[in-house]
C-alpha cells in the first residue's frame, strides 16, 4: 500500500471502511509523519497523541461491528487552535491563554467527533488570529513546507503548513480577514471560507464577531467540501447561526470535477487585476481564466469600486470588535494571571497580566480599536466604516445579477521570507487585500490552486452570493481538473 500520509481523505476513508486498513494504521502514520517534520515546519502547538489513537480505536470498533461509518470516518483532522477542545490545551496561539484546557468541545470539533474524523492536535496561529503569516504566534512561527525560509500564511499558517507538509489530509481554520483562503494560496492548498452564520461560532474563541467564519482546508476541493459538509449547518447555539439547510457542496464539486462549466457566468474584479499584484501571480491567474473558459465558462470583467475601501473599512471594523471581546481576559476568570501578590488591585493585576500575555500586534489593534469606538469618535471612524461596508454588500449584490461567482488571485504575492514584513505592519495588511471583501459581504470564498511563480504556489479565488457555497466548490472543481494539484518538495 502507497504511504497513506500521501492519500485524499477521500482514499483514506473508503480504505477504512472497505477494511483495507484501519483508522488506527492510518492515525499513527500521521503521528509518524508529524514527529518525522514538525520540528522544522512548527504546524502544531499540541499534538494530542493518546486521544488520536483513542478516537480510531473507536472507529476501528465501530467498522468491526457491522456499524455504517461516514464519508471522513477514520481521517485524521488538525484543528486551529482557535476552537475550544475539551480537555486539549486551547491557547490561541497567545500566552494568556498557555495551559487552558476548556471543559467543553466547539460545535465544530463536536461534529468532527460525530463524524468519526480523529484529531491529531491543534495547530499554530497568529495570536488571536491576527495576522497573515503566522509569525506573530507567541510560540514562534510556522514555516512553509514550500521553502522553510518562507512565511505559510496566515493566520492559520499552522492548518494550511500541517496539510502542505503531509502531516494531516484535513484541517480546520478560522477566516476573518482571509485567514483560510490566503495560507491555502500560499501553501498550494485548498482553503474555504464558508458563508458568515453557516458554519458555528460557538466555543470559537472570538476576534471580530461580525466577521470569524470557521471552516474547511484540504488539499483538494472534493475533501474540502466533504469536510465542509461535516461542520456545517445551523446550530442554536450560535445567535448567528442560519436556521436553514446549506447546500449541497459535495454535488456541485463532483459536478465540477467532471470539467463542464457550460452556462456559468464568472466576473473577473477588476479591481483585482490591475497594479500591486506579482507579474507571477497575474500570469497563473489569467492562464487558470482561460482554462475556466475553455470549460464552458463565459468570463467577463465586473468593476466594484468600493472595493478598494474595504482594508482600511476592515481595519477599523476588526480591531474594534477586537478591543471589546478581548477585554474578557483580564487575569481573573482563566489564563494567565500576573501580580496576584495580595498587596495589588484588580486594576494593577489586570493592566500587568494583558501587558505580559498579549503579544504586540494584538496590543496594536485593541489600541486602534479602542480609540476607534471612544467618545467623539465612533462616529467619525467605526460608524464610517460599517457605512463602507453596505457599500461593499451592494457591489457584491450588483455584481451577482450579472455573474454567478466572481474570481481573482486569492493574493497579491507569493510566500514572502520570514520577517520581511514584520516590522512594516502595512505591508503585512496588504496580504489580505484580495480577500477581506468577502468577509465584509459575509458571503462565501474559497482558494484553489492555480499555478506556480518561481516555483511557489498561487491561489485563485472564487467568491459567490451568501448560501450560494456550492457554486464557489464547482468553479474550483473545475479549475482543479484542470491544472491539477501541486506538491511542495520533499522535507
Amino acid at each position: 500500500m502507497s504511504d497513506l500520509t500521501r492519500m485524499t481523505a477521500t482514499e483514506i476513508a473508503a480504505l477504512v471502511a472497505g477494511g483495507e486498513t484501519s483508522a488506527v494504521e492510518v492515525t499513527r502514520a500521521h503521528l509518524d509523519r508529524i514527529a518525522e517534520v514538525d520540528d522544522r515546519v512548527h504546524a502544531f502547538l499540541h499534538v494530542d497523541t493518546d486521544g488520536a489513537l483513542a478516537a480510531a480505536r473507536a472507529v476501528d470498533e465501530r467498522r468491526a461491528a457491522g456499524e455504517e461509518l461516514g464519508p471522513l470516518a477514520g481521517v485524521p483532522v488538525a484543528v486551529k487552535d482557535v476552537l475550544a477542545t475539551r480537555g486539549v490545551p486551547t491557547t490561541v496561539g497567545s500566552k494568556i491563554l498557555e495551559g487552558w484546557r476548556p471543559p467543553y468541545d466547539a460545535t465544530i470539533v463536536q461534529r468532527l467527533r460525530d463524524a468519526g474524523t480523529v484529531m491529531l492536535g491543534k495547530t499554530n496561529m497568529d495570536e488571536f488570529a491576527m495576522g497573515s503569516s503566522t509569525e506573530y504566534s507567541a510560540y514562534g512561527p510556522t514555516h512553509n513546507p514550500w521553502d522553510l525560509t518562507r512565511i505559510p500564511g496566515g493566520s492559520g499558517g499552522g492548518s494550511a503548513a500541517a496539510l502542505a507538509a503531509y502531516e494531516a489530509p484535513l484541517a480546520i481554520g478560522s477566516d476573518t480577514g482571509g485567514s483560510i483562503r490566503q495560507p491555502g494560496a500560499v501553501t498550494g492548498t485548498v482553503g474555504a471560507k464558508p458563508t458568515y452564520g453557516g458554519t458555528s461560532r460557538y466555543g470559537l474563541v472570538a476576534f471580530s464577531s461580525s466577521l470569524d467564519t470557521p471552516g474547511p482546508c484540504a488539499r483538494n476541493v472534493l475533501d474540502a467540501a466533504l469536510l465542509h459538509q461535516v461542520i456545517g449547518g445551523h446550530d442554536p447555539r450560535d445567535s448567528t447561526s442560519i436556521p436553514q439547510p446549506m447546500p449541497d457542496v459535495v454535488a456541485a464539486a463532483r459536478l465540477g470535477a467532471t470539467g463542464d462549466l457550460t452556462g456559468v457566468r464568472l466576473g473577473i474584479v477588476s479591481e483585482f487585476v490591475g497594479e500591486g499584484a506579482e507579474t507571477g501571480v497575474m500570469t497563473a491567474f489569467r492562464e487558470s481564466v482561460d482554462a475556466l473558459t475553455k470549460m464552458g465558462a463565459e468570463v467577463v470583467e465586473i468593476s466594484c469600486p468600493t472595493f478598494a475601501y474595504a482594508l482600511p473599512a476592515y481595519y477599523l471594523i476588526a480591531p474594534s470588535e477586537c478591543s471589546s471581546n478581548l477585554a474578557r481576559f483580564d487575569g481573573v476568570r482563566f489564563g494567565l494571571r500576573v501580580g496576584d501578590d495580595g498587596n495589588r488591585s484588580l486594576e494593577e493585576v489586570m493592566s500587568l497580566t494583558r501587558e505580559a500575555g498579549f503579544g504586540p500586534e494584538v496590543k496594536r489593534r485593541i489600541m486602534i480599536g479602542t480609540y476607534a469606538l471612544s467618545s467623539g469618535y465612533y462616529d467619525a471612524y467605526y460608524g464610517q466604516a460599517q457605512k463602507v461596508r453596505t457599500l461593499i454588500t451592494r457591489d457584491f449584490t450588483a455584481a451577482f445579477e450579472q455573474v454567478d461567482a466572481l474570481i481573482s488571485p486569492t493574493t497579491p504575492f507569493t510566500a514572502f521570507p520570514i520577517g520581511a514584513r514584520t516590522a512594516d505592519p502595512y505591508q503585512m495588511y496588504l496580504a489580505d487585500l484580495f480577500t477581506i471583501p468577502t468577509n465584509l459581504y459575509g458571503g462565501p470564498g474559497i482558494s484553489v490552486p492555480c499555478g506556480l511563480s518561481e516555483g511557489l504556489p498561487v491561489g485563485l479565488q472564487v467568491m459567490a452570493p451568501t448560501m450560494a457555497d456550492d457554486r464557489m466548490y464547482r468553479v474550483a472543481a473545475a479549475l482543479e481538473s484542470a491544472v491539477g494539484t501541486f506538491t511542495p518538495p520533499a522535507l
